[in-house]
């Protein structure tokens, strides 16, 4: 007769069940991994087991000492473990690479009885994945060289499309689709525009320097029966007085010594049939301003040496950052030329006006950086987006362009945090200003707001709908578009035609 094995037996309550398989997890982790090691909730390193100090020598750390009681990223170079205790979420698999190699990782929060992160546990699972994961790195270094390829692809379409085939015409860039935003005051900037692109009349696009109002003039272009033609772009303000009328008008053959004897077109010419963009208006010389405004009502340009007038067909859409209505009363501005273009002004609302489309726009300012250098988007972690929903941004977009692109440039990891970009603003001169949350973004009106057309109420519901989820994820669209139970590309959709 056999002896029968002693049995053991599970406990029966569940405080007793959760106790044994964490420490059962815990265990096994210890035993099957190449090190573990834990912070607390400021990120200071509080224990690290036995087998990971073979690792400390390769970080440049002398002794356990050296790594205990140190803040994580002074002693892990490239970790993202403080992305883990701002964010609660656990990261199961990740590769990290610094000096001394490259690690498969786990990272995973821990939290108190109230739920709240409190730390966070870095595991090594393989320090040799090249040999022990070769299959796995093999495949994700072959998706990689895809998506560079697919990258330098999507940047030489992009250049080559500046440029119609065979004509040297420049084409419109943008699209409605490019002006990132689903803030009530981006929809009503682009409802204006999209019905300022059905007509003929001229577009005055006005705002402070940086919202985007050429990126507008090209979508308005590119939204108009013009389309096909061709868009030209003239800064008016980039150009010596003393060129401006031949650059507007075009030089007849041998007009002056060292004129082309061929001749040379001006814009009105080369936009004939199309589109031109008259960008800074405002700074117009008053000695052109007249011409200019006969050759906008007549509809013909006289070149420069030349008693023959040229007739062409073109849309003017003109822009300025200038107050005109002032420079108008001032008489710096001619008044009839003034009422020629202010048939249908669009006002372009600064950043801060619309902080809500801030994570949006960082989305997409990293992913236009990383195809211009070929690199991974940085990552943006929430504390670091809350202080950029707080600057004033008097550039507007355009300084929030410049913020990411130091940051990223300086940084050592693709996570970017708020010191990082507040020691960036504050090399340019700008002291930042306090971190504004989500919630602070948000505003409520009176009853009034209800009296409205209900088809207009619901498009504005959904549109402040997206932009929470957008705020609330980070900017990530596949997350936004998962919350809030529609596809990514019904979502893609709604971004780019918020009215319908």
């Amino acid at each position: 007769m056999t002896a029968s094995l002693p049995t053991a037996t599970l406990p029966l309550d569940a405080e007793s069940i959760h106790a044994l398989a964490a420490r059962s997890m815990f265990e096994l982790f210890s035993s099957i991994s190449e090190g573990m090691f834990l912070i607390d909730r400021s990120g200071r390193i509080v224990w690290v087991n036995d087998s990971y100090q073979r690792f400390l020598p390769a970080l440049g750390l002398g002794s356990v000492q050296d790594f205990v009681g140190h803040m994580v990223e002074d002693a892990i170079p490239g970790t993202q473990m403080r992305r883990v205790l701002e964010t609660g979420k656990p990261e199961l698999i990740d590769l990290l690479t610094n000096r001394a190699g490259t690690f498969v990782v786990s990272r995973i929060p821990l939290r108190d009885e109230a739920g709240s992160v409190i730390g966070a546990i870095g595991i090594v699972f393989f320090d040799h994945p090249e040999t022990t994961l070769r299959p796995l790195i093999s495949k994700f270094a072959q998706m990689q060289r895809d998506l560079d390829d697919a990258r330098r692809e999507l940047a030489a379409q992009r250049n080559r499309s500046l440029a119609a085939p065979g004509t040297g015409e420049r084409r419109a860039k943008y699209t409605f689709a490019s002006f990132i935003g689903s803030s009530p005051a981006a929809a009503e900037v682009k409802r204006q525009a999209r019905r300022a692109a059905q007509s003929a009349s001229p577009v005055l696009l006005l705002g402070e320097t940086g919202t985007g109002k050429e990126l507008l003039a090209h979508a308005i272009h590119a939204a108009s029966s013009r389309a096909g033609g061709p868009f030209v772009s003239v800064n008016i303000a980039a150009i010596p007085d003393t060129l401006l009328e031949a650059e507007f008008f075009g030089v007849a053959p041998g007009a002056y010594t060292g004129a082309d004897r061929r001749g040379r077109d001006g814009k009105f010419k080369l936009a004939d049939g199309g589109t031109l963009f008259l960008d800074e208006i405002g700074d117009m010389p008053a000695s052109l301003q007249a011409k200019l405004l006969r050759a906008l009502q007549e509809g013909e340009a006289e070149p420069l040496g030349s008693n023959r007038l040229v007739p062409f067909d073109v849309r003017v859409l003109a822009a300025t950052s200038r107050d005109l209505a002032t420079l108008v009363r001032e008489g710096r501005f001619r008044e009839d030329l003034f009422y020629r273009l202010h048939v249908l002004p669009i006002r372009v609302p600064p950043l801060r006006e619309r902080r809500g489309d801030i994570p949006a726009l960082v989305e997409a300012l990293c992913e236009d950086l990383a195809l211009r250098g070929g690199d991974a988007p940085p990552e943006l972690l929430p504390g670091a987006l809350a202080l950029l929903a707080g600057q004033p941004w008097r550039g507007n977009i355009r300084e929030l362009r410049n913020v990411l692109e130091q940051a990223a440039m300086r940084s050592d990891s693709q996570s970017l945090d708020a010191e990082q970009l507040a020691r960036v603003l504050r090399e340019a001169g700008v002291e930042p200003a306090a971190p504004l949350e989500p919630a602070e973004t948000r505003t409520d009106a009176g009853d009034e707001q209800w009296l409205r057309p209900l088809a207009v109420q619901v498009a504005e519901l959904e549109r402040r709908a997206i932009a929470a989820a957008l705020r609330a994820h980070g900017g990530n669209k596949l997350a936004s578009a998962r919350t809030l139970g529609i596809s990514r590309a019904k979502l893609y959709e709604r971004l780019e035609n918020p009215d319908r």
